[in-house]
């Protein structure tokens, strides 16, 4: 089976069409509700690339902005169905948590991706041994059933590396407390590989990776971790992810983007440089000897 793509970009592509035909028709959202008979909340959501459209609804929606160019109604219908294709990651959707399927159909559209770690090493850099271990502690129900799950979930973790060399990859900023670094996870062997395959991530041209020392005492960042995804063609749409006791969230707000912007930038200012980092990976490795 021939891996689908992220809807995203489309859906992305084609709410920003949709948003400029209409202004340029010089129709209001309001006024598109009351001649299409729909919630306001549907057009918005369309012109915010939160959900696709049908090609018939489509297609009665530009008759309104009268759009009448049939090469521009061709490309339009047919990102519209580009844009409701599933992506692969759904098929994990009956054990992975919704917003994490979320964070990767944002991650696959997205310019730059900026994380920070305190505990764990990001998801899309484990290994599978890692991956397993760290799972293992959160889901340590024995049965079988159990154990599926885990196995599935450590597929789906792994699976997402492909993004880090994929064709038009973002540019990955990655900053880690020393904790992640000398932490143990899964015993001497799978920590060693574990930071092995971090040095070999951090040699991708469209990757930085930075440790924060020990040394650099406290920092914004001792919060908690947090994913910021950000977005060259529409600078509103980045979105922040980060998880806390109470659950999952993915905020758009862009007070609370920028806010997370400004707190990364400060947690890399107190880092170490790319090289000493890689210098710092190699440290542990040898402490592990």
């Amino acid at each position: 089976m021939v891996d689908s793509p992220s809807p995203l970009l489309p859906r992305r592509r084609l709410g920003s069409e949709l948003r400029t035909a209409r202004q340029n028709s010089g129709l209001t959202q309001s006024d598109v509700t009351k001649t299409m008979e729909w919630s306001l909340s549907k057009i918005n959501r369309i012109e915010q690339s939160k959900s696709g459209i049908s090609a018939n609804d489509l297609r009665a929606l530009l008759r309104l902005y009268n759009v009448t160019s049939q090469e521009s109604i061709n490309d339009l219908v047919a990102l519209a169905r580009e844009a409701r294709k599933n992506p692969w990651w759904q098929r994990y959707r009956d054990v992975a948590p919704p917003k994490l399927l979320e964070l990767m159909d944002y991650e696959s559209a997205a310019s730059a991706i900026k994380q920070f770690e305190t505990t764990f090493v990001p998801g899309i850099l484990q290994t599978e041994e890692y991956a397993s271990a760290v799972l293992q502690v959160f889901h340590d129900d024995d049965s079988e059933r159990e154990r599926e799950r885990v196995n599935v979930l450590v597929d789906l973790r792994t699976r997402r590396r492909s993004l880090l060399a994929s064709d038009d990859a973002p540019k990955f900023y990655f900053v880690l407390d020393e904790s992640v670094v000398k932490r143990l996870a899964g015993g001497p062997t799978v920590m060693r590989r574990q930071l092995e395959s971090l040095i070999a991530a951090s040699k991708l041209p469209n990757v930085t990776m930075q440790i924060v020392p020990f040394q650099a005492g406290l920092h914004p960042g001792m919060k908690g971790p947090f994913e910021l995804v950000e977005f060259d063609d529409t600078p509103d749409g980045d979105i922040v992810f980060y998880e806390e006791q109470g659950g999952i969230y993915i905020k758009d707000d862009r007070k609370v983007t920028d806010g997370y912007r400004a707190a990364f930038k400060r947690i890399r200012g107190r880092a170490l440089s790319p090289s000493d980092s890689v210098g710092r990976l190699t440290e542990a490795i040898d402490e592990l000897a």
